[in-house]
């Protein structure tokens, strides 16, 4: 059974298509408009070895929020689709993911129940162009739209960059070890009431 899912969503605000195969090699194909942004959904479809194929078309000219949020969504959708009935998942991670001076945890549950714990502090209003405030509304949405409890915090660091990118690169390594198929658990939903919602 084929892990894969494609999406499209259409706004006034943004055009969005995404398509995802969640046992794929990490291959990728960005496009959203907003460079940053780019470069963290390229680590996290290469650590979480997800092939991602996403382009984005937004109001940039007003602001990146509802390109960003929006972009969230259309992946949570895209990776919840191919999730299915989840069975055979192993459902739970967790990863202390460092680099350099900073680092950061993030635990999930592939629960079907969406919730966000967001423990991340920038100093910086800004990452060459994008809002950092924005860091906290894409894993707000992507974790409300792919039905998965999400907790992230930053226990410490000092370069903002660093301080995003172990946020998308341990989202990464914690979804690639919960979606990873457990031998044991094929045929069943990894929960006592036989489905995860």
């Amino acid at each position: 059974m084929k892990r894969q899912a494609s999406i499209a969503r259409k706004t006034k605000e943004t055009q969005i298509t995404a398509s995802v195969d969640l046992d794929g090699t990490g291959v990728f194909e960005i496009s959203t408009g907003v460079g940053f942004l780019d470069h963290m959904l390229e680590q996290l479809a290469r650590h979480a070895l997800i092939d991602i194929k996403l382009e984005a078309k937004g109001d940039l000219h007003i602001d990146f929020h509802h390109t960003t949020e929006d972009v969230g969504i259309v992946l949570g959708q895209a990776v919840q689709k191919a999730l299915g009935d989840k069975q055979g998942i192993t459902r739970y991670a967790d990863v202390h993911l460092p680099m350099d001076e900073t680092l950061t945890r993030v635990a999930i549950d592939v629960s079907g129940r969406p919730y966000l714990i967001w423990k991340v502090a920038f100093s910086q209003p800004k990452i060459g162009e994008m809002d950092t405030e924005l860091f906290r509304e894409w894993f707000q949405a992507f974790a409300q739209n792919a039905g998965i409890t999400l907790h992230i915090e930053t226990l410490y660091g000092e370069n903002n960059h660093h301080i995003a990118e172990t946020c998308y690169k341990g989202l990464a390594r914690a979804l690639r070890a919960a979606i990873a198929l457990d031998p044991r658990q094929i045929g069943r939903v990894p929960s006592t009431k036989g489905m995860l919602a």
